[in-house]
């Protein structure tokens, strides 16, 4: 992990309203398909892990990356780093998956990649993102799954 924060001066912006719970939100007996707007809900509040902002409030994560076909049991996620040299880009699409896969049933198949163009090791990082075997190892990294924790904890 680098000592000195990269993007010293992000721009930060505002957070979209809470989505307002309906009574037809709490019947269980109503079958409710996953939507963009319920994943994006899941990663928006993750924490940056250099700023103490959210990835929302960096728009590192925004709800029209969002890609969900809950018949396919499939969600993709682009994200996009604050600069495009970023050292904590596999770091935030990490973090981005663990919280998607301990929050979603395991029926979906879930795929975090940086938004096109926007990175410049960005084949490398979505290569890695795309391993399991990988992500697998990178989690059992006692400092590095700390600092995931870290990061999705709302």
């Amino acid at each position: 992990m680098p000592t000195e924060i990269e993007n010293i001066n992000p721009n930060v912006y505002g957070k979209i309203k809470e989505r307002e719970v309906t009574a037809h939100d709490e019947d269980e007996s109503v079958a409710d398909p996953f939507d963009k707007r319920e994943i994006f809900d899941l990663i928006r509040t993750i924490n940056d892990p250099e700023h103490p902002l959210t990835l929302e409030e960096l728009h590192v994560v925004q709800e029209e990356l969002i890609n969900i076909n809950d018949k396919e049991n499939d969600v993709h996620i682009n994200f996009t780093p604050t600069i495009p040299h970023c050292s904590m880009a596999t770091l935030i699409g990490l973090s981005i998956r663990v919280k998607l896969l301990r929050s979603l049933p395991s029926r979906f198949k879930v795929t975090v990649e940086i938004t096109p163009g926007t990175h410049a090791s960005e084949l490398a990082v979505n290569k890695q993102l795309a391993d399991k075997e990988r992500v697998a190892a990178a989690l059992e990294n006692k400092h590095l799954a700390e600092v995931i924790n870290q990061c999705i904890s709302v």
